[in-house]
């Protein structure tokens, strides 16, 4: 998230609310918001709003699937993501993540699936 400027405005398990500036390590070679960076900024908004969800002593979770469609390019300013849990189930949660622009302009639509783990589980 750091190394993103990745910052988390809002967390529950209903929303998540994130921003990313459009700069350096989120650009692509020709200066646009890398596809890369959207997806990362989709999946941390899902990865948080599951984590909200769950028994922090016993569980914790993992991105397992991340599905955009780069709508939008963007050179320079910030986008926001808004990200809604869609299905939550006791082992994976679905989420809807809208990234837009400072003008509210659709610029990634995502899907995340993110599992819920035992949290001494991961290896």
């Amino acid at each position: 998230m750091e190394a993103l400027g990745i910052e988390i405005e809002e967390v529950c398990a209903r929303r998540v609310v994130a921003k990313m500036p459009v700069h350096g390590p989120t650009r692509q070679t020709f200066g646009l918001l890398h596809g890369g960076a959207s997806a990362a900024l989709a999946e941390t908004v899902a990865s948080l709003g599951t984590y909200d969800m769950v028994d922090k002593e016993r569980q914790s979770v993992v991105g397992t699937e991340v599905t955009a469609s780069h709508l939008r390019p963007k050179g320079r300013g910030t986008v926001r993501a808004l990200g809604q849990p869609i299905h939550r189930g006791d082992r994976e949660v679905l989420w809807d993540v809208r990234i837009t622009d400072e003008r509210g302009r659709l610029v990634c639509s995502a899907r995340c699936t993110v599992a819920v783990v035992p949290r001494y589980g991961i290896e």
